[in-house]
């Protein structure tokens, strides 16, 4: 697959202003990683004819610094302009292969964890259907979600205020509950079996959570996020960023 001359006036606007003696193009650059994120290759396997592996790489980690390709996504999001009918919140687990363990911490984040299947992230998404995400993060593969939920829900504003929240189970604690509606949605998950009190919910509205199931699965498409390869959270972030955008633009 290759990006479109259409999808990639979509994104133009909102890339970085290529100046001076540039030998690859921003199109050059975007189909090099999309190729990456297709197949899972190191940098060094990347083909001769997207350009030297070292100048992608090197333009990749300016950009994971300054954000671009989650700015990219930003600004697609708010041009579609989907008025979701709920979101649904839920996580999944990355394998970390062994090439994306062992950076230094003073080079950046690095949300890796061990836990009983070796070395692990955790994506956390908020969607609002089965191609776009709102909201995600990372957290180690040992992380308990409720916190990484927390955080997720005091990133919304108030245009999700009326929406159902469709929450896996693991994320059914009374802090989440409590901030989901602080911001005038609705709470729909089901209680531990161990809560003295449970609540009752809406069963039917609860079915539609594999609306985050299935956008998982899509980006699981892409072995890059399939597996993690990267050491830091900037490049593996950057990386879901663009599956996510792929997604938006088919």
């Amino acid at each position: 697959m290759q990006l479109t001359k259409e999808q990639y006036e979509k994104m133009t606007p909102y890339l970085s202003t290529q100046r001076g003696n540039v030998r690859i193009s921003n199109l050059q650059m975007l189909n090099a990683l999309l190729y990456m994120a297709e197949n899972g290759c190191k940098w060094r396997g990347l083909p001769a004819h997207f350009g030297q592996w070292s100048t992608i790489y090197m333009r990749m980690s300016r950009w994971s610094k300054n954000g671009v390709l989650g700015r990219v996504l930003e600004a697609l999001k708010e041009q579609r302009n989907v008025r979701p009918a709920a979101l649904s919140m839920d996580s999944t687990s990355i394998k970390v292969h062994p090439d994306g363990t062992g950076a230094r911490k003073k080079n950046g984040p690095q949300s890796i964890g061990s836990s009983s299947g070796g070395w692990n992230t955790k994506i956390h998404m908020l969607a609002a259907n089965d191609r776009q995400a709102v909201k995600f993060s990372l957290s180690p593969g040992q992380a308990h979600d409720v916190p990484e939920g927390r955080k997720l829900l005091r990133q919304m504003g108030s245009q999700t205020a009326n929406v159902p929240l469709l929450m896996d189970r693991a994320y059914e604690g009374d802090a989440n509950r409590r901030q989901a509606q602080a911001r005038g949605m609705e709470p729909v998950v089901p209680p531990k079996k161990s809560r003295l009190h449970p609540w009752q919910y809406d069963k039917e509205w609860y079915k539609k959570r594999n609306q985050v199931e299935r956008l998982f699965r899509r980006l699981k498409g892409y072995r890059r996020v399939f597996s993690r390869f990267d050491k830091l959270d900037g490049i593996f972030m950057e990386f879901i960023a663009f599956a996510i955008i792929c997604e938006i633009l088919r």
